[in-house]
């Protein structure tokens, strides 16, 4: 199945050159796939992954081994913000 997964900040780093300006690809998934399995392949340092919304609505960071998708989400991911 098929999800939009959305990485922002200096996460679009670690998605492919080609959609580093859009800061989306849309990537086919396994109907199993937790957010984690998402996310390994794309090689995101574990402490940058810090706000996950699906779909809008936050994902906390003990359910995001367990928590799946379903076609057509949106999966999007902040790292943390440091300001002043």
């Amino acid at each position: 199945m098929q999800i939009t997964f959305k990485l922002y900040a200096s996460l679009t780093d670690y998605l492919p050159a080609a959609h580093r300006r859009a800061n989306l690809v849309q990537i086919d998934i396994a109907p199993d796939a937790t957010i984690a399995d998402i996310i390994a392949p794309f090689s995101l340092p574990m402490k940058m992954v810090h706000l996950v919304l699906i779909n809008g609505v936050y994902v906390a960071p003990e359910d995001r081994a367990t928590r799946t998708l379903a076609e057509g989400d949106v999966l999007a991911i902040w790292p943390p913000i440091a300001g002043g």
